[in-house]
């Protein structure tokens, strides 16, 4: 049997495969026919070795491959030709840690004779539920607002929120926003949003005071010309999309952009007070910024004050 796990949400791909070798090994307790290594032409040879060597307690065999985007079409030749997705006495594991190419033929064929099993990224109301649900499991509770806050803070990330949910549970099982905000450093930082939307408004003097106040807290010039980029690299990327589908339609553009839901409802908002070519206009002057402050022809501050005032 063949088992391809891949996807953008690599949390949930790792943790299902983390799922199978345990139950594997729970049931194998030797663990002599179990092997694991990054599929590569240069140790094929070792997974032939393993495939060939036959088990004294007829256990059956579980490997798990990690592949990559450059992975050859000779192995998977080799595996179509021993038929291998018919055997029941091995499992072969495909793991992909990421998403997979569409338009690579070979991902094609390798999903065509597996039981394939992508992880997208979870929509808003998916994540909420995932979010409640794994805190209820670690004995803790959450509020609307809360989870609303956590969601906004970690950005679809399951990584960070697995670690926050354990952070937060360990202070108080019944996690309230203030906690949230004691102590879950935020990926997106709300002022962004607030800055760009003065920038957007073209009104200098509050977005000015917006910047001043992260100077102030200890984020540097940089950070916040790469947090402007970001934004505004995402306002193109959302006025683009919004050529082919309506506005309303967050949660599509969402999966398209791999954007969390959030970040698309806050960036169409912005979006609608420019044409195309005005941001791609800005765009390439926030960049030229970014430039002239990297190779020394500007000091940063200087950089961010002009750049405010021009856009």
């Amino acid at each position: 049997m063949i088992i391809f796990l891949h996807g953008a949400d690599t949390y949930r791909s790792q943790k299902k495969l983390k799922e199978i070798i345990e139950r594997y090994k729970s049931l194998h307790k030797g663990g002599l026919n179990f092997c694991r290594l990054d599929l590569e032409e240069k140790n094929f040879q070792g997974f032939k070795n393993f495939l060939g060597t036959n088990s004294m307690f007829k256990e059956k065999k579980l490997m798990v491959l990690n592949i990559y985007d450059d992975f050859s079409k000779d192995i998977l030749d080799y595996f179509l030709k021993k038929n291998l997705e018919k055997s029941d006495q091995e499992t072969i594991i495909f793991f992909k840690k990421g998403p997979v190419s569409k338009s690579q033929n070979l991902f094609k064929k390798l999903k065509s004779i597996s039981k394939n099993q992508e992880f997208k990224l979870l929509d808003d109301y998916k994540l909420k539920t995932y979010i409640k649900k794994e805190i209820e499991k670690r004995g803790g509770t959450i509020g609307i607002l809360a989870l609303e806050k956590l969601v906004l803070y970690t950005a679809n990330d399951l990584w960070q929120i697995s670690n926050e949910i354990d952070k937060l549970i360990s202070f108080s099982p019944n996690i309230k926003e203030e906690n949230i905000n004691l102590l879950v450093k935020p990926k997106i930082d709300p002022n962004i949003f607030k800055m760009i939307d003065a920038i957007s408004s073209k009104d200098k003097k509050t977005a000015l005071s917006l910047v001043y106040q992260h100077l102030e807290k200890g984020d540097n010039e940089l950070y916040l010309i790469s947090m402007i980029i970001w934004q505004f690299r995402n306002l193109i990327k959302v006025k683009e999309q919004c050529q082919f589908a309506d506005y309303t339609q967050i949660n599509q553009i969402s999966r398209e952009l791999k954007l969390h839901p959030f970040v698309v409802r806050k960036t169409m908002n912005l979006v609608k007070r420019f044409s195309l070519e005005e941001l791609k206009k800005i765009y390439s002057k926030i960049f030229q910024a970014d430039l002239n402050i990297k190779t020394g022809k500007i000091d940063s501050q200087t950089a961010l004050d002009l750049l405010i005032s021009e856009i």
